[in-house]
């Protein structure tokens, strides 16, 4: 389905039955990337699959901002009337969900974020310079905005209130540290470090999350 909304066109994919449940893909992928959790999930809420702008099946759009995407996610929910929505956020989709939670907070239940950072600087050293390398040798939009964005400050989570489940592989993109420091920051945040796994092994076309998630949600 299309939505149109904030200037632009949302493609999203809706199932299932029960509370309202958004799932926020990462950097340069689609909603398909929930597939497996999906067909679990859908049983017991309303699954919004949704696709960023400027990814998958959305609208192509010169603004490659994570403030606007989450200004798309906050007219999504209104537009449609969801009434506590709950949201899950995988890496770009963790940062576009934190900072919907730092300006409208009152529009979610509760979120899960996987593999979120707060700035450019959380990559672990050896990541960072292959970021900036890919950087520097393609100019890719996507690369520009992990090179340059978020830049949200600790001071700025410490009022979201949401309850939140923080998610972070062993074997992270970031900095082992720099989730801790969030979860200290946030009041009512949890923090599950996945054992053997890297950035996104735990929840590419997997459900093995879904009893947490099953329990953290219901």
């Amino acid at each position: 389905m299309l939505l149109a909304i904030n200037n632009t066109t949302i493609f999203y994919e809706k199932t299932g039955t029960g509370a309202p449940l958004l799932l926020l893909h990462g950097n340069g992928g689609d909603h398909f990337m929930f597939d497996s959790l999906t067909s679990k999930l859908k049983e017991h809420f309303t699954v919004y699959g949704i696709d960023s702008r400027n990814h998958g099946q959305s609208a192509k759009t010169e603004d490659y901002t994570y403030e606007t995407m989450a200004e798309d996610i906050y007219h999504f929910i209104k537009t449609l009337s969801l009434k506590e929505a709950n949201i899950i956020g995988f890496s770009d989709g963790a940062i576009i969900s934190l900072l919907l939670a730092i300006k409208h907070s009152e529009v979610i239940n509760k979120m899960a974020l996987l593999g979120v950072n707060l700035k450019p600087e959380d990559f672990t050293e050896e990541n960072y310079q292959h970021l900036k390398e890919a950087y520097e040798t393609t100019n890719d939009p996507f690369c520009k905005m992990m090179f340059e964005q978020p830049n949200i400050e600790l001071e700025e989570v410490k009022n979201v209130t949401v309850p939140t489940l923080l998610l972070a592989g062993e074997q992270d993109l970031f900095k082992a540290e720099s989730f801790q420091l969030l979860k200290d920051a946030m009041p009512n945040a949890t923090l599950q470090v996945m054992k053997g796994h890297g950035h996104d092994s735990y929840i590419t076309k997997q459900d093995i999350l879904y009893p947490d998630f099953k329990e953290f949600f219901r």
